[in-house]
């Protein structure tokens, strides 16, 4: 159980120095580590945890707290929890310190152009992960396509989209 609970803590510290724009950016790590690596859990139940912690009120990287309960209960939630959101909190705290001092500086606004990028290229990443690792058959491409250009292209809500996408895989049956 130590073992684990280190394995958690050394994994969850490092995605949190990493996680650049939020936790959505470090998600095929996350995937990676939990499922092939240290084998807390299937690819399948991991999905499942991400839908869990996308349907559920709080932060987006609820999804870590999940899988320390998987890996070793409530005791390695806790471990989990702390280790991904204590490390990128002291550092958010102290940037946001010298944040506002450095309104006019050229640093700043140099760091802010060239960190847009990373965390957009970093969300598209964990969505092509994801992608990679629930849909096989061309109608869950098709519909995750389709849905994509239509939450792109409209202010159409989410659940309208989602329920649309469950009706059409469920009428091609799949």
């Amino acid at each position: 159980m130590t073992g684990v609970l280190a394995q958690l803590a050394g994994l969850f510290v490092v995605l949190s120095l990493l996680s650049v724009g939020g936790g959505n950016g470090v998600l095929p790590d996350m995937q990676r580590a939990a499922v092939d690596q240290y084998h807390w859990l299937t690819a399948r139940q991991f999905l499942d945890l991400f839908a869990i912690s996308r349907a559920t009120p709080g932060p987006g990287a609820l999804i870590v707290l999940l899988i320390g309960f998987k890996a070793a209960g409530v005791i390695g939630a806790l471990v989990a929890g702390i280790s991904m959101f204590a490390p990128s909190c002291v550092i958010v705290h102290l940037a946001a310190r010298y944040w506002d001092r450095a309104a006019r500086s050229a640093w700043r606004e140099l760091a802010e152009r060239a960190l847009a990028p990373v965390a957009v290229g970093l969300t598209l990443g964990s969505g092509i992960a994801l992608i990679r690792g629930t849909e096989h058959d061309w109608p869950a491409y098709a519909v995750t396509a389709g849905s994509t250009l239509l939450l792109t292209l409209t202010e159409l809500h989410p659940m309208i989209a989602l329920a649309a996408g469950a009706a059409v895989l469920l009428a091609v049956g799949t």
